[in-house]
């Protein structure tokens, strides 16, 4: 292989910023099943409409994580593109109505948040900026790829 021939897509997605958006999201996807099932465990008759949505955010993690790292471009896409659009509902309706989420306050630090309350703010808004660095990494791979 020349000096400027490109490695195989295999290879660039397991390296640099690909590799570092995997991380990231299994990291996330951890946090978030640990939240999911803590809240369900101990107080699932507290929030249950908001302690689902953290066990869903923790699905679309892990599916999003493994996606990624075994270039599964078309899962990878839905998950991500699922994800951004519950963090932006579950964030609006977390911080305009709560009440419809069973949540008591505002607080994304709060007991009864989720992984999407306040966008993400509980996490940093990490939530909230991953999967948009999520889309922009996928549709580059996608552009150097055509």
């Amino acid at each position: 292989m020349s000096a400027t021939a490109r490695p195989p897509a295999e290879n660039r997605r397991s390296s640099g910023v690909g590799r570092v958006l995997v991380a990231v999201y299994a990291i996330l996807a951890i946090a978030a099943t640990g939240r999911s099932v803590f809240q369900i465990i101990d107080r699932f008759d507290e929030a249950p409409i908001a302690f689902s949505l953290s066990a869903l955010a923790a699905v679309v993690y892990l599916v999003a994580t493994v996606a990624l790292a075994l270039g599964w471009r078309r899962v990878a896409l839905l998950t991500i593109c699922f994800e951004l659009a519950g963090v932006l509902v579950i964030g609006t309706v977390s911080i305009l109505a709560p009440g419809l989420l069973g949540l008591e306050s505002l607080d994304p630090f709060g007991r009864q948040a989720t992984v999407w309350s306040a966008y993400g703010a509980g996490y940093l808004l990490v939530p909230l900026v991953l999967p948009v660095l999520g889309l922009l990494w996928l549709r580059r791979r996608a552009v150097a790829e055509a």
